[in-house]
């Protein structure tokens, strides 16, 4: 595992470092056209046209950050397309030709890979035909027919399309590795199923009948009278401990009570968990951000134990609330209800076993009243960088 982390890191900073070779190469070959441009036309558009010049820099970096935001991809991308139209309008207006595209084509380009691989299909479908509009039209239009860079447009509208194609096709490999999963996770589930049926439940079935033998006897025997009730009270603790059992296989064979697979975004992970019984109140950044599975699991828990508290210690509450967010580079997941009563302190081992979960992870736990009859239980799990918030927790949980 450790020797794939690496690989997959070392991986990462090599597309990394290629892009940005690109984008270099990018930048000098416009720095080249606008030391062979003519010198634009002065009055009004001239200021304007040196200031948005600089946009030649700016979009590149714009398209980097896409790594660093990777839940902002729709707006990075939407504002390269405006800065980019607003270029060409410029330069079509002012008759200029001092903002050369080769940098805004290749930053759009990486935009709309990332867009095709990373957005919902609909804003997928909004910006990259707005990305591709642009990469065409700042050759062709900042240039005029008759000139040889107006060829350009050619080589953007061919980029374009294999950029798209190449963010499509991550798409459904992403897609592809999901359900991977998912059938592993299934016949996992399954297997535990089948061996807790025939292990668990045969030797607790084993057991009610041995006891059910012995309480017959006894209660046959006056002189052992009293030890009937101590029979009984075993066989039914033995009944309790079979139901128990055929309910978790029942669970583990029904998928719609199963936490989040990896793959799936933490804002679905929480609503999951969280179900009708309470409402909802999920960060709009955490609705694109992928969970691994111990994460989607620890989550799962987290806010199941906490509504069940909610529940059973405060059964008049009208207010129960589940929130993610992000905090101090902490994933905060905090469930409030009302309806507390003085007498009302969670006990048990649920806070213990939520505390157990979060510290495997590197988080910790804090649960307690609040004024007003209200509990708070608020969980923390430490987060690392934006391209990969999860990479610090520990691994093979």
């Amino acid at each position: 595992m450790t020797a794939m982390r690496r690989a997959g890191v070392l991986a990462r900073r090599g597309m990394l470092g290629t892009e940005l070779a690109v984008l270099a190469a990018a930048l000098v070959a416009d720095v080249v056209l606008v030391l062979r441009a003519p010198a634009g036309s002065g009055g009004w558009a001239a200021p304007l046209t040196g200031l948005l010049a600089s946009t030649g820099t700016a979009i590149p970096v714009l398209a980097v950050l896409r790594r660093r935001f990777p839940r902002h991809i729709g707006v990075l991308g939407s504002v390269v397309a405006a800065l980019s139209a607003i270029g060409t309008v410029v330069a079509v207006t002012a008759h200029a030709r001092s903002q050369p595209p080769f940098a805004e084509i290749v930053a759009a380009g990486l935009l709309t890979a990332a867009a095709g691989r990373k957005l919902e299909p609909k804003h997928a479908a909004a910006l990259a035909p707005a990305l591709g509009a642009v990469m065409i039209a700042a050759p062709l239009l900042r240039y005029g027919a008759g000139e040889p860079e107006t060829l350009l447009a050619v080589a953007a509208a061919a980029y374009w399309g294999a950029c798209l194609g190449v963010g499509l096709i991550l798409r459904a490999a992403d897609a592809r590795q999901r359900a991977a999963l998912d059938r592993v996770r299934s016949q996992e589930r399954l297997q535990l199923a089948r061996e807790l049926h025939d292990l668990v439940s045969h030797h607790v079935s084993g057991i009610v009948v041995r006891v059910q033998a012995a309480r017959a006897i006894a209660e046959a025997n006056a002189d052992v009278g009293g030890h009937a009730a101590v029979y009984r009270e075993i066989e039914e603790a033995g009944g309790a401990a079979l139901a128990a059992a055929r309910r978790l296989v029942g669970m583990l064979r029904d998928t719609r009570d199963v936490p989040l697979l990896s793959g799936a975004v933490l804002g679905d992970a929480v609503r999951a968990a969280a179900g009708s019984s309470a409402r909802v109140d999920v960060a709009e950044e955490l609705d694109q951000l992928p969970v691994p599975a111990q994460v989607a699991t620890t989550v799962h828990r987290v806010v199941t134990e906490a509504l069940t508290n909610a529940r059973r210690h405060a059964p008049s509450a009208t207010e129960v609330v589940v929130s993610a967010r992000v905090e101090a580079d902490d994933l905060v997941l905090e469930v409030r209800n009302d309806g507390v009563t003085a007498t009302a302190a969670p006990g048990g081992f649920g806070i213990i076993g939520m505390t157990e979960r979060l510290a495997m992870l590197g988080g910790r736990l804090t649960a307690g009243p609040e004024p007003g009859a209200r509990w708070r239980v608020v969980a923390r799990l430490p987060l690392a960088g934006e391209d990969a918030p999860f990479d610090a927790l520990p691994r093979g949980l």
